[in-house]
């Protein structure tokens, strides 16, 4: 089913909830297993030297929240406006392997305790965004304009990362 269909010359967006539900319980199963290995008030990342534009620790909350809701949006949208299988399956391909990046930079960094591969981590989430990004612009750009704040805010979070190795 498209996501998109025509009425009398309009666009208009009539989304289908399997696809939705998917890339939702995806996105949920991500940011459960990130959250569950990240331990910002564990003594070893307190002993880091940190930059001092580094956000509070509450602030990762307040913008991983939304951001997790918009991936799942942008993700089920593109997949529910696929036209062909194989564009759903690359679609569901690239998404999934960027939620497992996602997901494994907490286990690299707070469950490794490893600065470097952490930000390892962040450069090839980084990559995967770009390529996410890409993907879904082909198939649904208002989709793809939506993962915009997510690539955004990792890059953010790859300095951030860049610049505690560096300080470390």
């Amino acid at each position: 089913m498209r996501l998109i269909r025509r009425h009398g010359g309009n666009r208009r967006w009539t989304g289908s909830w399997p696809c939705f539900a998917a890339t939702g319980a995806a996105v949920a199963a991500a940011a459960a297993t990130s959250a569950r290995a990240v331990d910002a008030d564990g003594d070893w990342y307190r002993s880091l030297r940190k930059p001092l534009w580094e956000p509070p620790p509450r602030a990762f909350g307040a913008v991983w929240t939304p951001l997790y809701a918009t991936i799942a949006y942008a993700g089920g949208r593109a997949l529910d406006t696929a036209s062909h299988r194989r564009e759903r399956g690359l679609l569901a391909a690239s998404l999934a392997v960027n939620l497992t990046l996602n997901a494994g930079w907490s286990r690299l960094f707070f469950g490794l305790r490893s600065t470097r591969a952490g930000l390892l981590g962040t450069v090839l989430l980084d990559v995967s965004n770009v390529e996410l990004i890409r993907r879904v612009a082909r198939t649904d750009r208002t989709a793809a304009a939506a993962l915009l704040p997510y690539a955004a805010w990792s890059a953010f979070a790859t300095a951030l990362n860049a610049s505690i190795v560096r300080q470390n």
